[in-house]
Protein backbone atom coordinates (compact mmCIF):
# COMPACT_ATOMS: atom_id res chain seq x y z
CA UNK A 1 0.00 0.00 0.00
CA UNK A 2 2.37 2.63 0.99
CA UNK A 3 5.93 2.28 1.33
CA UNK A 4 6.44 1.86 4.92
CA UNK A 5 3.46 -1.21 4.69
CA UNK A 6 5.34 -2.62 1.71
CA UNK A 7 8.99 -3.31 4.14
CA UNK A 8 8.62 -7.46 4.58
CA UNK A 9 8.74 -7.58 0.81
CA UNK A 10 12.40 -7.22 0.39
CA UNK A 11 12.64 -7.92 -3.48
CA UNK A 12 9.93 -5.66 -3.74
CA UNK A 13 11.59 -2.54 -2.16
CA UNK A 14 14.35 -3.45 -4.31
CA UNK A 15 12.03 -2.57 -7.56
CA UNK A 16 11.07 0.34 -6.12
CA UNK A 17 14.25 1.53 -5.13
CA UNK A 18 15.30 1.72 -8.55
CA UNK A 19 11.93 3.07 -9.51
CA UNK A 20 12.68 6.04 -7.08
CA UNK A 21 16.17 7.00 -8.60
CA UNK A 22 14.22 9.17 -11.30
CA UNK A 23 12.92 11.29 -8.83
CA UNK A 24 16.35 11.83 -6.70
CA UNK A 25 18.11 12.59 -10.57
CA UNK A 26 15.02 14.79 -11.56
CA UNK A 27 16.07 17.45 -8.29
CA UNK A 28 19.39 16.29 -7.50
CA UNK A 29 20.81 18.84 -10.17
CA UNK A 30 18.71 22.10 -9.62
CA UNK A 31 19.54 21.78 -6.03
CA UNK A 32 23.04 21.79 -6.56
CA UNK A 33 22.91 24.61 -8.99
CA UNK A 34 20.41 26.12 -6.46
CA UNK A 35 23.44 25.54 -4.01
CA UNK A 36 25.75 26.83 -6.10
CA UNK A 37 23.89 30.46 -6.73
CA UNK A 38 22.16 30.59 -2.83
CA UNK A 39 22.24 33.12 -0.30
CA UNK A 40 21.52 32.79 3.63
CA UNK A 41 18.00 32.89 3.94
CA UNK A 42 17.47 32.83 7.49
CA UNK A 43 19.29 31.89 10.66
CA UNK A 44 17.78 29.38 12.76
CA UNK A 45 19.54 27.79 16.16
CA UNK A 46 22.53 29.78 15.59
CA UNK A 47 23.14 28.34 12.10
CA UNK A 48 22.47 29.42 8.70
CA UNK A 49 19.20 28.29 6.60
CA UNK A 50 19.55 28.01 2.70
CA UNK A 51 17.20 28.87 0.14
CA UNK A 52 17.20 25.83 -0.81
CA UNK A 53 16.19 25.14 2.57
CA UNK A 54 13.19 27.50 2.80
CA UNK A 55 12.46 26.42 -0.58
CA UNK A 56 11.80 22.34 0.15
CA UNK A 57 9.34 23.59 3.25
CA UNK A 58 7.43 25.61 0.91
CA UNK A 59 6.90 22.47 -0.96
CA UNK A 60 6.25 20.62 1.40
CA UNK A 61 3.08 22.91 2.06
CA UNK A 62 2.01 22.59 -1.62
CA UNK A 63 2.36 18.88 -0.89
CA UNK A 64 0.42 19.34 2.70
CA UNK A 65 -2.01 21.22 1.34
CA UNK A 66 -2.44 18.43 -1.83
CA UNK A 67 -2.84 16.29 0.73
CA UNK A 68 -5.80 18.27 2.58
CA UNK A 69 -3.36 18.71 5.86
CA UNK A 70 -5.48 21.91 6.36
CA UNK A 71 -5.87 22.02 9.93
CA UNK A 72 -1.74 20.80 10.16
CA UNK A 73 -1.06 24.30 7.98
CA UNK A 74 -3.11 26.50 9.94
CA UNK A 75 -1.79 25.57 13.53
CA UNK A 76 1.61 26.23 12.06
CA UNK A 77 1.01 29.42 10.30
CA UNK A 78 -1.55 30.51 13.27
CA UNK A 79 0.27 33.53 13.66
CA UNK A 80 1.22 34.36 10.46
CA UNK A 81 0.49 37.72 9.54
CA UNK A 82 1.77 39.71 5.72
CA UNK A 83 4.39 41.77 7.01
CA UNK A 84 6.75 42.75 3.54
CA UNK A 85 3.85 41.86 0.79
CA UNK A 86 2.17 44.54 -1.49
CA UNK A 87 0.81 41.42 -4.10
CA UNK A 88 -0.77 37.93 -3.30
CA UNK A 89 2.02 35.94 -4.65
CA UNK A 90 4.82 37.87 -2.17
CA UNK A 91 2.15 37.36 0.67
CA UNK A 92 2.20 33.50 -0.59
CA UNK A 93 6.31 33.73 -0.53
CA UNK A 94 6.33 34.59 2.92
CA UNK A 95 3.86 32.35 4.21
CA UNK A 96 6.20 29.44 2.53
CA UNK A 97 8.64 30.79 4.19
CA UNK A 98 7.22 31.03 7.54
CA UNK A 99 5.97 27.51 7.24
CA UNK A 100 9.27 26.14 6.15
CA UNK A 101 11.15 27.49 9.28
CA UNK A 102 7.86 26.74 12.10
CA UNK A 103 8.37 23.25 10.32
CA UNK A 104 12.09 23.15 11.12
CA UNK A 105 11.63 24.51 14.87
CA UNK A 106 8.41 21.58 15.08
CA UNK A 107 10.84 19.21 14.33
CA UNK A 108 13.58 20.49 16.26
CA UNK A 109 11.90 20.59 19.68
CA UNK A 110 10.04 17.44 19.49
CA UNK A 111 13.01 15.65 19.08
CA UNK A 112 14.27 17.57 22.36
CA UNK A 113 10.84 16.29 23.57
CA UNK A 114 11.95 12.81 22.91
CA UNK A 115 9.03 12.14 20.65
CA UNK A 116 9.93 10.13 17.85
CA UNK A 117 7.04 8.80 15.87
CA UNK A 118 7.19 4.82 14.98
CA UNK A 119 6.17 3.54 11.21
CA UNK A 120 3.24 1.79 12.37
CA UNK A 121 1.69 5.73 13.36
CA UNK A 122 2.59 6.81 10.28
CA UNK A 123 1.28 4.41 8.16
CA UNK A 124 -2.09 4.77 10.40
CA UNK A 125 -2.11 8.43 9.85
CA UNK A 126 -1.17 8.37 6.36
CA UNK A 127 -4.23 6.03 5.55
CA UNK A 128 -6.74 8.84 7.44
CA UNK A 129 -5.26 11.52 4.87
CA UNK A 130 -8.28 13.18 3.69
CA UNK A 131 -6.65 12.99 0.16
CA UNK A 132 -6.82 9.56 0.66
CA UNK A 133 -10.60 8.81 1.51
CA UNK A 134 -12.86 7.04 -0.93
CA UNK A 135 -16.22 7.78 -1.01
CA UNK A 136 -17.04 5.57 1.86
CA UNK A 137 -14.77 7.93 4.20
CA UNK A 138 -12.24 4.67 4.36
CA UNK A 139 -8.46 4.62 2.65
CA UNK A 140 -8.55 4.39 -0.98
CA UNK A 141 -5.55 2.75 -2.71
CA UNK A 142 -6.66 4.41 -6.34
CA UNK A 143 -6.38 7.91 -4.84
CA UNK A 144 -3.14 7.03 -3.34
CA UNK A 145 -1.24 5.77 -6.07
CA UNK A 146 -3.11 8.68 -8.26
CA UNK A 147 -1.51 11.36 -5.85
CA UNK A 148 2.06 9.08 -5.90
CA UNK A 149 2.32 8.89 -9.73
CA UNK A 150 0.91 12.29 -11.23
CA UNK A 151 1.53 15.10 -8.07
CA UNK A 152 5.03 13.98 -6.43
CA UNK A 153 7.37 14.12 -8.90
CA UNK A 154 6.85 18.17 -10.33
CA UNK A 155 7.50 18.98 -6.50
CA UNK A 156 10.95 16.81 -6.69
CA UNK A 157 9.34 14.26 -4.12
CA UNK A 158 8.71 10.84 -3.65
CA UNK A 159 6.80 8.57 -1.28
CA UNK A 160 9.15 9.73 1.87
CA UNK A 161 7.64 12.85 1.98
CA UNK A 162 3.95 12.03 2.27
CA UNK A 163 5.50 9.84 5.43
CA UNK A 164 7.71 12.55 6.58
CA UNK A 165 4.72 15.27 6.49
CA UNK A 166 2.67 11.96 8.39
CA UNK A 167 5.48 12.18 11.43
CA UNK A 168 5.66 15.72 11.39
CA UNK A 169 1.39 15.82 12.34
CA UNK A 170 2.25 13.23 14.75
CA UNK A 171 4.54 15.23 16.37
CA UNK A 172 2.29 18.32 16.41
CA UNK A 173 -0.73 16.02 18.15
CA UNK A 174 2.16 15.19 20.34
CA UNK A 175 3.50 18.50 21.75
CA UNK A 176 -0.08 19.87 22.06
CA UNK A 177 -1.05 16.84 23.91
CA UNK A 178 1.86 17.77 26.47
CA UNK A 179 1.55 21.22 26.34
CA UNK A 180 -2.77 21.04 27.50
CA UNK A 181 -1.93 18.52 30.27
CA UNK A 182 -4.48 19.36 32.67
CA UNK A 183 -6.53 22.00 30.12
CA UNK A 184 -10.51 21.48 30.93
CA UNK A 185 -13.39 23.07 29.97
CA UNK A 186 -15.46 24.22 33.35
CA UNK A 187 -18.89 23.81 33.33
CA UNK A 188 -20.08 27.24 33.91
CA UNK A 189 -17.67 28.19 30.58
CA UNK A 190 -19.67 25.38 28.30
CA UNK A 191 -22.56 26.81 29.39
CA UNK A 192 -21.95 30.31 28.33
CA UNK A 193 -20.76 29.12 25.05
CA UNK A 194 -23.61 26.92 24.39
CA UNK A 195 -26.07 29.59 24.48
CA UNK A 196 -24.58 32.03 22.68
CA UNK A 197 -23.45 29.64 20.39
CA UNK A 198 -27.06 28.16 20.01
CA UNK A 199 -29.74 31.33 20.65
CA UNK A 200 -31.50 31.44 17.93
CA UNK A 201 -30.96 35.41 16.31
CA UNK A 202 -33.68 37.30 14.26
CA UNK A 203 -31.37 40.40 12.98
CA UNK A 204 -32.13 43.08 10.44
CA UNK A 205 -29.20 46.29 9.15
CA UNK A 206 -29.32 48.84 7.76
CA UNK A 207 -27.10 49.73 5.12
CA UNK A 208 -24.84 53.01 4.05
CA UNK A 209 -23.17 53.04 1.23
CA UNK A 210 -20.19 55.34 0.10
CA UNK A 211 -21.74 56.18 -3.33
CA UNK A 212 -24.53 57.94 -1.66
CA UNK A 213 -22.69 60.58 -0.41
CA UNK A 214 -19.95 60.70 -3.04
CA UNK A 215 -21.28 64.13 -4.33
CA UNK A 216 -21.37 65.93 -0.89
CA UNK A 217 -17.29 65.44 -0.69
CA UNK A 218 -15.31 68.18 -2.34
CA UNK A 219 -11.37 67.88 -2.41
CA UNK A 220 -9.67 71.38 -2.21
CA UNK A 221 -6.16 72.42 -3.78
CA UNK A 222 -4.68 72.93 -0.04
CA UNK A 223 -6.02 69.77 1.02
CA UNK A 224 -4.26 67.90 -2.03
CA UNK A 225 -0.68 70.00 -1.44
CA UNK A 226 -0.77 69.40 2.76
CA UNK A 227 -1.41 65.56 1.71
CA UNK A 228 1.35 65.73 -1.00
CA UNK A 229 4.11 67.30 1.97
CA UNK A 230 3.09 64.80 4.30
CA UNK A 231 3.14 61.79 2.35
CA UNK A 232 5.97 62.85 -0.51
CA UNK A 233 8.49 60.31 0.36
CA UNK A 234 5.78 57.46 -0.24
CA UNK A 235 4.28 58.79 -3.38
CA UNK A 236 6.89 56.85 -5.85
CA UNK A 237 6.27 56.02 -9.23
CA UNK A 238 6.35 51.88 -9.51
CA UNK A 239 9.70 50.15 -10.35
CA UNK A 240 9.32 48.20 -13.97
CA UNK A 241 11.32 45.64 -15.13
CA UNK A 242 12.43 44.27 -18.82
CA UNK A 243 13.57 40.84 -19.10
CA UNK A 244 14.65 38.46 -21.38
CA UNK A 245 13.60 34.75 -20.95
CA UNK A 246 13.93 30.97 -22.48
CA UNK A 247 12.13 28.03 -22.06
CA UNK A 248 12.32 24.82 -21.79
CA UNK A 249 8.84 22.98 -21.73
CA UNK A 250 7.42 20.32 -22.64
CA UNK A 251 5.55 19.58 -25.85
CA UNK A 252 1.82 19.72 -26.80
CA UNK A 253 2.04 15.88 -26.54
CA UNK A 254 4.32 15.61 -24.19
CA UNK A 255 2.07 17.54 -21.53
CA UNK A 256 -0.34 14.54 -22.11
CA UNK A 257 1.63 12.19 -20.30
CA UNK A 258 0.87 11.05 -16.88
CA UNK A 259 3.29 9.16 -14.11
CA UNK A 260 6.81 7.68 -15.22
CA UNK A 261 6.63 8.82 -18.73
CA UNK A 262 5.58 12.41 -17.85
CA UNK A 263 8.65 12.30 -15.09
CA UNK A 264 10.94 10.79 -17.45
CA UNK A 265 9.94 13.79 -19.67
CA UNK A 266 10.54 16.95 -17.19
CA UNK A 267 13.80 14.64 -16.26
CA UNK A 268 15.64 15.76 -20.15
CA UNK A 269 14.05 19.06 -19.44
CA UNK A 270 15.55 19.35 -15.76
CA UNK A 271 19.02 18.34 -16.76
CA UNK A 272 18.77 20.36 -20.20
CA UNK A 273 18.12 23.72 -17.86
CA UNK A 274 21.17 22.83 -15.24
CA UNK A 275 23.30 22.60 -18.44
CA UNK A 276 22.28 26.07 -19.74
CA UNK A 277 22.32 27.56 -15.80
CA UNK A 278 25.88 26.14 -15.95
CA UNK A 279 26.85 27.61 -18.66
CA UNK A 280 25.11 31.24 -17.87
CA UNK A 281 27.59 30.79 -14.32
CA UNK A 282 30.75 30.75 -16.40
CA UNK A 283 32.61 34.21 -15.85
CA UNK A 284 31.81 36.65 -18.86
CA UNK A 285 28.83 34.61 -20.02
CA UNK A 286 26.42 36.42 -22.74
CA UNK A 287 22.90 35.29 -22.07
CA UNK A 288 22.15 35.38 -26.27
CA UNK A 289 25.14 33.25 -26.45
CA UNK A 290 23.97 30.21 -24.35
CA UNK A 291 20.50 30.30 -26.14
CA UNK A 292 22.51 30.19 -29.16
CA UNK A 293 24.61 27.34 -27.86
CA UNK A 294 21.63 25.16 -26.85
CA UNK A 295 19.27 26.26 -29.60
CA UNK A 296 16.85 27.92 -27.76
CA UNK A 297 14.69 31.27 -28.44
CA UNK A 298 14.96 33.71 -26.38
CA UNK A 299 11.53 35.82 -25.26
CA UNK A 300 11.31 39.49 -24.44
CA UNK A 301 9.32 41.12 -22.05
CA UNK A 302 8.46 45.11 -22.15
CA UNK A 303 8.30 47.22 -19.38
CA UNK A 304 5.85 45.76 -16.65
CA UNK A 305 5.42 46.32 -12.50
CA UNK A 306 4.57 43.61 -10.03
CA UNK A 307 1.63 44.88 -10.31
CA UNK A 308 0.66 44.45 -13.82
CA UNK A 309 2.98 41.94 -15.22
CA UNK A 310 4.02 41.23 -18.70
CA UNK A 311 1.90 39.13 -20.70
CA UNK A 312 4.45 36.61 -21.07
CA UNK A 313 5.15 36.17 -17.39
CA UNK A 314 1.67 35.64 -16.56
CA UNK A 315 1.30 32.38 -17.22
CA UNK A 316 3.05 31.30 -13.34
CA UNK A 317 3.28 33.84 -10.94
CA UNK A 318 7.06 32.70 -9.52
CA UNK A 319 8.12 34.28 -12.95
CA UNK A 320 7.33 37.76 -12.08
CA UNK A 321 8.60 36.96 -8.62
CA UNK A 322 12.28 36.09 -9.91
CA UNK A 323 12.02 38.67 -12.11
CA UNK A 324 11.86 41.32 -9.24
CA UNK A 325 14.72 39.18 -7.59
CA UNK A 326 17.24 40.23 -10.15
CA UNK A 327 19.85 42.74 -9.89
CA UNK A 328 22.86 44.24 -11.83
CA UNK A 329 25.13 41.81 -9.70
CA UNK A 330 23.26 38.86 -9.97
CA UNK A 331 21.37 39.78 -13.79
CA UNK A 332 20.24 35.94 -14.77
CA UNK A 333 18.12 33.66 -12.57
CA UNK A 334 18.27 30.04 -11.39
CA UNK A 335 16.05 27.52 -13.50
CA UNK A 336 12.63 28.36 -12.10
CA UNK A 337 10.09 25.22 -12.39
CA UNK A 338 7.06 25.48 -13.58
CA UNK A 339 3.75 23.23 -14.22
CA UNK A 340 5.27 22.40 -17.53
CA UNK A 341 8.93 22.90 -17.67
CA UNK A 342 11.81 25.04 -16.87
CA UNK A 343 12.27 29.00 -17.40
CA UNK A 344 15.69 31.01 -16.98
CA UNK A 345 15.29 35.01 -16.71
CA UNK A 346 17.72 37.56 -18.00
CA UNK A 347 17.22 41.16 -16.44
CA UNK A 348 17.24 43.34 -19.23
CA UNK A 349 16.76 46.81 -17.82
CA UNK A 350 15.65 48.49 -14.97
CA UNK A 351 13.30 51.38 -14.39
CA UNK A 352 13.56 52.43 -10.71
CA UNK A 353 10.76 53.67 -9.22
CA UNK A 354 11.33 57.91 -8.73
CA UNK A 355 9.55 60.61 -6.30
CA UNK A 356 6.01 61.95 -7.99
CA UNK A 357 5.11 65.42 -8.81
CA UNK A 358 2.26 66.81 -7.12
CA UNK A 359 0.70 66.89 -10.55
CA UNK A 360 1.64 63.02 -11.22
CA UNK A 361 0.54 62.27 -7.60
CA UNK A 362 -2.81 64.32 -7.56
CA UNK A 363 -5.20 61.41 -9.31
CA UNK A 364 -3.92 59.26 -6.48
CA UNK A 365 -3.93 61.81 -3.99
CA UNK A 366 -7.82 62.96 -4.40
CA UNK A 367 -8.66 59.60 -4.65
CA UNK A 368 -7.48 58.53 -1.01
CA UNK A 369 -9.06 61.71 0.05
CA UNK A 370 -12.27 61.85 -1.35
CA UNK A 371 -12.22 57.86 -0.25
CA UNK A 372 -11.18 58.69 3.68
CA UNK A 373 -13.64 61.67 3.84
CA UNK A 374 -16.47 59.51 1.91
CA UNK A 375 -16.10 56.82 5.04
CA UNK A 376 -15.95 59.43 7.37
CA UNK A 377 -18.85 60.72 6.29
CA UNK A 378 -20.46 57.47 6.12
CA UNK A 379 -19.17 56.43 9.95
CA UNK A 380 -20.47 59.80 11.45
CA UNK A 381 -24.11 59.00 9.94
CA UNK A 382 -24.08 55.59 10.98
CA UNK A 383 -23.17 56.21 14.31
CA UNK A 384 -25.84 58.66 14.88
CA UNK A 385 -28.76 56.71 13.62
CA UNK A 386 -27.52 53.73 15.66
CA UNK A 387 -27.55 56.10 18.51
CA UNK A 388 -30.85 57.32 17.78
CA UNK A 389 -32.48 53.97 16.84
CA UNK A 390 -31.22 52.73 20.08
CA UNK A 391 -32.76 55.45 21.99
CA UNK A 392 -36.47 54.48 20.47
CA UNK A 393 -36.39 51.15 20.71
CA UNK A 394 -35.59 52.01 24.60
CA UNK A 395 -38.06 54.02 24.79
CA UNK A 396 -40.62 51.42 23.95
CA UNK A 397 -40.60 51.70 20.43
CA UNK A 398 -41.21 48.64 18.25
CA UNK A 399 -38.45 48.58 15.30
CA UNK A 400 -40.70 49.22 12.65
CA UNK A 401 -41.94 52.27 14.43
CA UNK A 402 -38.60 53.48 15.38
CA UNK A 403 -36.96 52.73 11.41
CA UNK A 404 -40.49 54.84 10.17
CA UNK A 405 -39.52 57.69 12.66
CA UNK A 406 -36.08 57.45 11.41
CA UNK A 407 -36.76 56.82 7.45
CA UNK A 408 -34.36 53.93 7.43
CA UNK A 409 -34.89 51.51 5.11
CA UNK A 410 -34.75 47.61 7.14
CA UNK A 411 -33.03 44.55 5.62
CA UNK A 412 -34.46 41.57 6.49
CA UNK A 413 -31.52 39.23 7.53
CA UNK A 414 -32.48 35.11 7.89
CA UNK A 415 -33.11 33.75 11.28
CA UNK A 416 -29.51 32.30 12.35
CA UNK A 417 -27.48 31.02 15.33
CA UNK A 418 -24.03 31.65 15.31
CA UNK A 419 -23.64 27.46 15.25
CA UNK A 420 -24.43 27.52 11.67
CA UNK A 421 -20.57 28.14 11.20
CA UNK A 422 -20.12 24.85 12.46
CA UNK A 423 -22.94 23.40 10.14
CA UNK A 424 -22.24 25.22 6.88
CA UNK A 425 -25.21 23.84 5.31
CA UNK A 426 -27.79 25.48 8.06
CA UNK A 427 -26.31 29.02 7.10
CA UNK A 428 -28.11 31.34 4.60
CA UNK A 429 -26.89 31.08 1.33
CA UNK A 430 -23.41 34.18 1.98
CA UNK A 431 -24.60 35.65 -1.72
CA UNK A 432 -28.33 36.18 -0.36
CA UNK A 433 -26.47 37.70 2.63
CA UNK A 434 -23.65 40.53 1.89
CA UNK A 435 -21.22 40.88 5.53
CA UNK A 436 -23.29 38.12 7.32
CA UNK A 437 -19.72 36.71 8.91
CA UNK A 438 -19.24 39.98 10.04
CA UNK A 439 -23.19 40.80 11.45
CA UNK A 440 -22.70 37.48 13.24
CA UNK A 441 -19.62 38.54 15.00
CA UNK A 442 -21.22 41.89 15.81
CA UNK A 443 -24.29 40.66 17.45
CA UNK A 444 -22.76 37.12 19.19
CA UNK A 445 -23.28 39.54 22.70
CA UNK A 446 -26.40 41.60 21.79
CA UNK A 447 -29.91 40.70 23.42
CA UNK A 448 -33.59 41.60 22.03
CA UNK A 449 -33.91 45.38 20.70
CA UNK A 450 -29.77 46.05 20.80
CA UNK A 451 -28.31 47.90 18.12
CA UNK A 452 -24.40 47.46 17.11
CA UNK A 453 -22.32 50.51 16.58
CA UNK A 454 -21.13 50.99 12.93
CA UNK A 455 -19.70 48.00 11.44
CA UNK A 456 -17.38 49.28 8.27
CA UNK A 457 -18.25 47.00 4.94
CA UNK A 458 -16.44 46.71 1.36
CA UNK A 459 -18.85 49.90 0.04
CA UNK A 460 -19.98 51.37 3.42
CA UNK A 461 -21.06 50.54 6.51
CA UNK A 462 -23.68 48.99 8.24
CA UNK A 463 -25.82 48.97 11.98
CA UNK A 464 -27.75 45.52 13.09
CA UNK A 465 -30.44 45.70 15.11
CA UNK A 466 -31.35 42.23 17.38
CA UNK A 467 -34.87 41.85 16.72
CA UNK A 468 -35.38 38.42 18.61
CA UNK A 469 -32.84 36.49 20.58
CA UNK A 470 -34.60 32.68 21.61
CA UNK A 471 -32.75 30.79 23.87
CA UNK A 472 -30.99 27.59 22.76
CA UNK A 473 -33.53 24.51 22.25
CA UNK A 474 -33.31 22.10 25.03
CA UNK A 475 -33.44 18.87 23.07
CA UNK A 476 -29.85 20.19 20.88
CA UNK A 477 -28.06 20.15 24.42
CA UNK A 478 -27.51 16.60 24.71
CA UNK A 479 -26.63 15.93 20.99
CA UNK A 480 -24.30 19.22 20.73
CA UNK A 481 -23.12 19.83 24.52
CA UNK A 482 -20.05 17.64 23.70
CA UNK A 483 -19.13 17.99 20.65
CA UNK A 484 -18.89 21.85 21.48
CA UNK A 485 -16.95 21.30 24.87
CA UNK A 486 -14.53 19.36 22.45
CA UNK A 487 -14.29 22.34 20.13
CA UNK A 488 -13.63 24.35 22.78
CA UNK A 489 -10.98 22.20 24.25
CA UNK A 490 -9.38 21.98 20.73
CA UNK A 491 -9.42 25.92 20.32
CA UNK A 492 -7.74 26.43 23.74
CA UNK A 493 -4.84 23.82 22.51
CA UNK A 494 -4.28 25.35 19.53
CA UNK A 495 -3.70 28.99 21.34
CA UNK A 496 -1.56 27.36 23.90
CA UNK A 497 0.73 25.42 21.07
CA UNK A 498 0.63 28.39 18.72
CA UNK A 499 1.94 30.61 22.13
CA UNK A 500 4.50 27.89 22.54
CA UNK A 501 5.57 28.16 18.53
CA UNK A 502 6.05 31.92 19.37
CA UNK A 503 8.15 31.36 22.70
CA UNK A 504 9.55 28.50 20.58
CA UNK A 505 10.93 31.36 17.49
CA UNK A 506 12.10 33.44 20.04
CA UNK A 507 13.90 30.94 21.73
CA UNK A 508 15.62 29.94 18.29
CA UNK A 509 16.08 33.22 17.31
CA UNK A 510 14.66 33.42 14.20
CA UNK A 511 16.06 35.94 12.13
CA UNK A 512 14.35 37.89 9.33
CA UNK A 513 14.15 36.17 6.27
CA UNK A 514 16.10 37.55 3.49
CA UNK A 515 14.60 37.74 0.44
CA UNK A 516 16.74 35.72 -2.34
Amino acid sequence: MITILRKHSRWLMIVIAILAMPFCLYFVRTDWMSALRSNTAAKLYGRDISTTEIERGARLLRLAGNLGMNEFINELLAQWRPQRAKTQSEAQREAEEEFAIDLMILQHEAEALGIRPTTAEIASVVTKMRAFRGDAGSFDIKRYNDIVQNALGPLGFTEAQIEELAGDQIRLDRVKELLSTGVTVSPAESKTNFEQLYSKFEVSVVRFKTSDVANEVKISDDEIAKYYEGAKEQLKSEEKRKVQFVALTLSEAEKKLTGKERIDALQKLSDKANDVAQALAEKNADFAAVAVKFQLSIKNTGDFTQAAPDPELKQDSQLVQAAFQLSNDEPTSEPIQGADGFYILHLAAITPARPLTLEEAKPKIVEALKARKERELVSIRAASVAHDLGEALKAGDTLAKAAQKLNLKLEKVPPFSLADELEPKASPPPDKVPDLPVIKNAVADLHSNEVTEPIPTSDGALIAVVEKRDPPDAALAAANRASLEQRILQGKRAMIFAEWLRERRRAAGVQPIVPS
